[in-house]
């Protein structure tokens, strides 16, 4: 979710309100995802990365975290979304780390649709942590490295039962994953949208999966009119 800070900048606002309408653009999202039927849809909230912005813009973006988790929650459990959050949960202030439990477990239940939350989260560490967790079960006898598969390595990442991702978008139009689910995206089809995501609505998703349904997904292999 690209560009808010260089959205409020073009209209000669401070970024804090950039933010703030990045989190409109979120809940218009969630909305048009459910009712596209769409059941895992996951959003880059904070990257473990973001920590290093200046303090006052980190605790803007903490500030709508809570107002985002106070306000919707009760809506998003009303229609059946279920809260899923991915990402470090250490070092994080008691009031955002009970907030992140709160939604999980309240949501817990829930079928309709799955929104993942990436939070402090970065591709890399998660990555790190899950090659240590397999070090620490090897050095204790609980795995053996020479049957170690793709499938065990997946069950360690914070995404652990959940779906790799069909469709990365991106706003904003930078062309990069920026530590997003590195592991997860290796067959993701990619789209990368021009506008800011302050502006992107509905019909930029729509649009975006109607690029996606066009698209000749191989996942390695040959194309089918190419062996026939």
């Amino acid at each position: 979710m690209d560009g808010n800070g260089r959205w409020a900048r073009a209209r000669g606002l401070p970024r804090a309100a950039g933010h703030r309408a990045g989190v409109e653009t979120l809940r218009r999202t969630v909305r048009a995802a459910g009712e596209m039927d769409i059941k895992w849809l996951t959003i880059y909230a904070f990257s473990s990365e973001n920590w290093s912005r200046p303090k006052s813009e980190v605790s803007d973006l903490m500030g709508l975290l809570k107002l985002f988790i106070r306000r919707d929650l009760a809506e998003l459990h009303q229609n059946g979304v279920r809260v899923r959050i991915v990402g470090s949960r250490e070092g994080l202030e008691p009031d955002i780390a009970a907030l992140l439990v709160e939604a999980e477990s309240l949501t817990a239940d829930n079928t309709n649709m799955n929104l993942v939350v990436a939070f402090n989260y970065g591709s890399r560490d998660e990555i790190l942590r899950a090659a240590r967790a397999i070090a620490m079960d090897a050095r204790a006898g609980r795995l053996d490295p020479d049957t170690l598969t793709a499938d065990d390595f997946a069950a360690r990442l914070d995404t652990a039962g959940m779906p790799d991702p069909d469709l990365i978008i991106r706003t904003s139009g930078e062309q990069r994953l920026s530590n997003f689910l590195l592991w997860q995206a290796a067959y993701a089809e990619f789209v990368f949208v021009p506008c800011h995501w302050p502006d992107f609505g509905p019909d930029d998703l729509a649009a975006a999966i109607h690029v996606f349904a066009e698209r000749d997904r191989r996942f390695g292999r040959v194309a089918q009119e190419a062996v026939s």
